[in-house]
């Protein structure tokens, strides 16, 4: 019975370290940005973060906005290495697709906004 128990605890915290890894489809990794490089997208990004997405992910990506502190998971550090490793095709997705507290913006921002949200989010890189 003790086995069974631990077993029960220990499935229950591993899957709560397990919710916080959010996987974009493998074939969001092959979706090309066609404003890859583009400044004045990157420039238009930072204005709708600044209306959308900075309350959450802070003034400088850093995932500590004022809103942060209430959400579970914690809202991602965008200038995080894990994160800009992802591509762009992925960041696209899940801009696009959403996770629970995590807005879709498929239904309220138009691709090319989606997109340069995700130029936005590429000058955020901690490699800077």
């Amino acid at each position: 019975m003790k086995t069974v128990i631990l077993l029960i605890l220990t499935c229950g915290v591993m899957s709560s370290f397990g919710q916080d890894v959010w996987l974009a489809p493998e074939d969001s990794k092959e979706v090309a940005n066609p404003y890859i490089g583009n400044a004045i997208a990157a420039q238009k990004g930072q204005m709708l973060y600044s209306k959308l997405c900075w309350t959450c992910h802070g003034k400088n990506g850093k995932g500590d906005g004022p809103a942060a502190a209430n959400l579970n998971p914690k809202p991602k550090d965008f200038s995080s290495v894990e994160l800009q490793k992802q591509t762009d095709g992925e960041l696209f997705w899940k801009l696009s697709n959403g996770k629970g507290m995590m807005v879709p913006y498929k239904h309220s921002l138009n691709e090319e906004k989606r997109w340069q949200l995700v130029n936005y989010i590429r000058t955020l890189s901690v490699n800077k």
